[in-house]
């Protein structure tokens, strides 16, 4: 205990940097695959031909290690924060537009016809009827991809990106168990955290009624 309470009080500081540089690089790196793929996943889901061919190249690209993709960045955009967020960018991608292309496909189609009907244009359609009832699906696809970039982003020490990963590999390259700890207890804790906020606004976003339903399933 007294060598957990020392280590904190000479590297507390860097800790609490380290772990705002972890959020920082992931969150970012999901709000981008947010942005991305549920509006890719929309206009997929108008042309499933080209969404099989679409989805199954970002299938692709997740199967390529993390380390190669890294390194692939390196020479277009050098060191550092910026080609680690491209990288986990790519890695966020797929679970988010599988999910909203999949949910957005499973609506009832009768409820569309029903709007139709209503006079609804195809935008208050989506926003309406189609979102809201894939809202949960689509958040489970977003909690995924974020527990995953939280592990994810503690190799974007490799390209001097910062992060909990500098206390790992420092660890490694030292011998010193106690920095691995000190990074990796935090990346767990995060992940951990992350998840359990998204579950939250899974729960608020999923209408009642729908809610109802899953728990009389």
């Amino acid at each position: 205990m007294n060598e957990v309470i020392e280590f904190l009080q000479e590297n507390g500081s860097e800790l609490l940097l380290k772990s705002w540089e972890h959020i920082y690089i992931s969150y970012l790196a999901v709000l981008l695959g947010i942005i991305v793929a549920i509006p890719l996943g929309i206009v997929l889901s108008r042309v499933p031909k080209v969404a099989q061919w679409v989805i199954g190249t970002v299938s692709v690209l997740q199967t390529i290690p993390s380390l190669a993709i890294l390194a692939f960045f390196i020479p277009i955009l050098g060191i550092g924060t910026v080609p680690a967020i491209a990288a986990l960018f790519i890695y966020s991608v797929l679970p988010i537009l599988r999910n909203t292309y999949t949910s957005i496909k499973g609506v009832d189609r009768s409820l569309i016809e029903a709007g139709k009907g209503m006079g609804m244009t195809t935008w208050e359609r989506t926003i309406g009827i189609e979102l809201p009832l894939s809202a949960s699906v689509i958040m489970a696809g977003i909690r995924v991809s974020s527990v995953y970039l939280i592990g994810w982003a503690a190799l974007a020490s490799f390209i001097g990106a910062g992060g909990l990963g500098d206390f790992i590999f420092s660890g490694l390259n030292l011998y010193e168990p106690a920095f691995i700890i000190a990074g990796a207890i935090p990346v767990t804790i995060l992940a951990l955290l992350t998840d359990l906020i998204f579950s939250r606004i899974e729960k608020m976003v999923t209408p009642k009624g729908l809610k109802s339903t899953e728990k009389t399933a």
